[in-house]
């Protein structure tokens, strides 16, 4: 995940409308302004004290407004020698009036930082906005609004970073130079290309450098990580080389100098300029490297080297999954790649039709909708463009999108304009329904006959959509005594009857039997998960135990899995077709599931732990159970269950998930008689 945090203050301060517009104007317009920062910042982590002094040089122009967070007081804002004035109805910003030629302020700031909590999950993390420290980590996210900035203003840096024994840090950019010694760690960091804002990290880290050369240049890489991730460091500088190596092929030259791993202390998985910040339990999973650290290297191109234009749609998430956690499904093989695209298409299904946004309204992942959406969904879309126009244009309109677009904020627009050119055809309808829509067709197949005609057998079937019309290529499959018959049937309307001859006798028809159309699938297609749940609008719960620490947890459970409060319901309520988590023990579901009318259920393994999660179908709706052998097992799901929706059903011994698996999809089509 790529992590701008000024992006997620832009989502949730007042001031939020302004800065998108601003920067929506420059990215299409003329170059946006840039402030030149020159800063020194010494943190305390015993005391949380931050001290901060130094420049903000700003482009002549209008008046602007100077921001800081209220947990800092500056001593000092002064421009032409005379004291900044503050804004009371704009929390608090300095005001620093227009001028006709380049302006240099001077700041002096400290305050103190908030306590660094551990013990906080994901979900957590990316809510928020504090900047924390403590003596096993510092964060300080730009959204924190730690330093003294331009509202409305990419920017470059000079900072130098001061810190006490035992503890080193970074900020994204270029190192210059270090010192550690017993007075403690001196760094000095210069990114030099505009940028949105800066984040700084720091602890009790080992580093470890290796150098790289890639083209001409020579890039360093470098580890800072926590005690007791020693053993990880080879491996993780060998797999950040070699996806430099391929996306530098990919897309074109690195942009930076320099790529660190660092390790934070709490579970972040987030991406800025030069570097991804990954929680120390997260780096010591074994599929990270294969999966999640190329995903952060990306976005070095995409989101980090050529900004979304937020305003009108954050793209860069879903080419970024496109590009990397696609893509190494499609190397690992063409089955791993379809599994992928119909897991998309599935937890897309999962959201209730209404409530998911288009994608020119998404801009941060918020909950687990908006990563469907803003991930899954975008990602799609690439997928079908390249079957459009080919992977030769597709990578041609890729490396002109890089070669034009680096360090400026772009659109879909700009995205659409470079593949139309490599294209060389009209993609404006093709952007217009899969970006400015929300929602996803619905396909079926409405009448289908065979008949024998000549020697050969023919088909003649009537494809339709609900209304109103996406223009799609339809794959449609023929299954026939004498093997299969493939064929792309374009559909720009309701309903469209086509022919095709086959040289067996046809048994079926089916749509899309390969998932690669963003399209909502049928009940039949979509077996049910647990995010089917997960992300419902109105999802609904019942507690069976008359147990209050058992109904505590199963509480405190609910408010890390959902994406809205549920509705508590009696036991004997009725199942009104909404989805539904029920917990209890084994002796309560089987008593709950007599007394409703549920069938026997489908087999699961027979291994046993000390929780057991399922999902099931009943009355159209998914049913999630969650059977446990008492409180303890509940609250012991809290911290991974929320990462297992796309599953059907899980055992669990404590936090650990011993087993998980998806019900089978059932074949759909039209079957001949």
């Amino acid at each position: 995940m790529r992590a701008s945090f000024r992006q997620l203050m832009r989502r949730s301060r007042a001031l939020c409308a302004g800065l998108l517009g601003t920067i929506a104007a420059f990215g299409h317009a003329a170059p946006a302004p840039i402030t030149q920062l020159d800063f020194s910042i010494a943190i305390e982590p015993a005391s949380r004290a931050l001290r901060g002094e130094g420049t903000i040089e700003i482009p002549a122009g209008p008046a602007v407004s100077i921001a800081l967070d209220k947990r800092f007081s500056a001593a000092e804002m002064r421009w032409q020698d005379r004291s900044l004035r503050r804004a009371p109805d704009r929390n608090g910003a300095w005001l620093l009036p227009s001028a006709a030629s380049p302006r240099k302020v001077s700041v002096r700031w400290e305050g103190r930082l908030g306590r660094l909590d551990t013990s906080i999950d994901h979900r957590q993390t990316l809510d928020s906005m504090e900047p924390v420290t403590g003596s096993e980590g510092t964060f300080l996210p730009a959204a924190a609004n730690w330093y003294p900035h331009v509202e409305g203003m990419l920017e470059r840096w000079r900072i130098t970073l001061e810190l006490p024994p035992g503890q080193r840090g970074l900020v994204p950019g270029r190192l210059l130079d270090e010192r550690d010694d017993a007075r403690g760690y001196r760094a000095r960091f210069e990114f030099a290309v505009p940028a949105e804002g800066i984040d700084l990290m720091a602890g009790p880290y080992t580093i470890t450098e290796r150098s790289v050369h890639l083209g001409h240049r020579s890039i360093r890489l470098r580890t800072w990580f926590a005690p007791g991730l020693e053993q990880l460091v080879d491996g993780y500088l060998t797999s950040t080389e070699d996806y430099l190596r391929l996306y530098e092929g990919w897309i074109g030259p690195y942009p930076y100098t320099e790529f660190s791993i660092v390790s934070s202390p709490t579970p972040t998985g987030f991406g800025m300029a030069t570097l991804t910040y990954l929680g120390v339990d997260v780096l010591r999973l074994p599929f990270i490297r294969a999966t999640s650290l190329g995903h952060e290297v990306l976005h070095n191109w995409w989101g980090n080297g050529v900004y979304p234009d937020y305003a009108r749609g954050n793209w860069s998430e879903g080419l970024t999954t496109f590009m990397a956690d696609y893509h190494y499904k499609l190397r690992e093989s063409d089955g791993a790649a379809r599994d992928m695209r119909l897991g998309w298409l599935r937890d897309f299904s999962a959201v209730p039709p209404g409530q998911d946004e288009a994608l020119i309204g998404f801009t941060s992942r918020t909950h687990g909708t908006s990563q469907i959406v803003g991930y899954n969904k975008a990602a799609m879309l690439f997928v079908m463009l390249r079957d459009l126009i080919g992977t030769e244009a597709f990578d041609r309109g890729l490396r002109e999108f890089w070669n034009a677009r680096q360090f400026t904020v772009a659109s879909w627009d700009d995205l659409r304009a470079a593949f139309e050119n490599t294209a060389a055809r009209d993609l404006a309808w093709f952007f217009a329904q899969w970006t400015a829509r929300a929602g996803a067709p619905r396909l079926r197949i409405d009448r289908a006959t065979r008949e024998r005609i000549a020697g050969r057998w023919r088909v003649r079937a009537t494809l339709a959509q609900d209304a109103p019309a996406y223009r799609l290529q339809v794959p449609v499959a023929i299954d026939t005594d004498l093997g299969g018959v493939a064929q792309t049937i374009e559909l720009d309307a309701l309903a469209r009857t086509v022919e095709i001859d086959t040289p067996g006798r046809p048994r079926a028809i089916t749509i899309d039997p390969d998932q690669r159309l963003f399209r909502r699938l049928d009940a039949d297609e979509a077996p049910p998960i647990l995010r089917d749940a997960f992300v419902s609008a109105a999802p609904r719960a019942i507690v069976l135990p008359d147990d209050a620490a058992f109904a505590d947890a199963a509480r405190s459970l609910l408010e890390k899995l959902l994406d809205q409060p549920p509705r508590f319901e009696r036991p004997d309520a009725m199942l009104d077709g909404e989805p539904l988590i029920v917990f209890g023990t084994a002796e309560d579901l089987a008593q709950f599931r007599a007394r409703h009318g549920f069938g026997a259920p489908a087999a699961l393994p027979a291994r046993t732990g000390t929780a057991t999660v399922w999902t099931e179908r009943f009355g159209g709706a998914t049913v999630v159970f969650i059977s446990a052998r008492d409180s303890g097992a509940v609250a012991a799901l809290a911290r991974p269950l929320p990462h297992y929706g796309k599953q059907s059903w899980l055992i669990f011994d404590g936090g650990k998930a011993l087993e998980r698996g998806i019900w089978p999809p059932k074949g759909r089509g039209w079957v001949f008689e």
